[in-house]
């Protein structure tokens, strides 16, 4: 190899680890709720209702519905903390099984999202499975992404359990 610097072959870019430069890792947690797959689906299907039960959520407006009569786009407006953020999530419903979405509209703060809520029948409940990534206009690093994540989805899945409940026992509409 050449001492000369000019000569030297350049390898490839590495990140300084713990960096979270990319939306490629996502968080996830699963709980079980004690409600129908059908209750809870319509839970989080009734957008009206996040600000009661969604932390941070301020309102929430379906812009769009599909063909099937659920939202296809929704804008949010969001207040949580150092984040307050207005953007517009695209919805792609599977039945009262699946739900994923992705950013159609950036925030000023909110960049890229992608998510899901996975719901399989658990015995007399469900096993509800919550996948988030979200990439921020600010550089973050990847552990404290990852750890403020986890802290939605947990906080969401309380949320959606306490809401999913609520409507059950008032006889299962959200």
């Amino acid at each position: 190899m050449s001492r000369n610097p000019a000569e030297r072959v350049r390898g490839p870019v590495i990140r300084a680890p713990g960096y979270a430069p990319t939306m490629a890792d996502k968080t996830s947690s699963t709980m079980t709720i004690d409600m129908p797959g059908p209750v809870i689906m319509g839970v989080i299907a009734d957008f009206a209702a996040y600000p009661q039960w969604a932390s941070g959520v301020r309102a929430a407006e379906v812009v769009a519905s599909g063909a099937d009569g659920r939202a296809e786009l929704v804008r949010f407006t969001l207040d949580a903390g150092v984040i307050k953020d207005s953007y517009v999530l695209r919805y792609q419903w599977q039945g009262d099984e699946q739900v994923h979405w992705d950013l159609a509209e950036k925030g000023s703060m909110i960049t890229q999202m992608t998510g899901a809520y996975l719901l399989d029948a658990a015995g007399a409940g469900t096993k509800v499975t919550y996948e988030l990534s979200v990439g921020l206009a600010m550089p973050m690093i990847g552990m404290l992404k990852r750890r403020a994540e986890k802290t939605i989805i947990d906080t969401a899945l309380k949320g959606l359990r306490s809401r999913a409940e609520k409507v059950g026992e008032q006889g299962g509409d959200a």
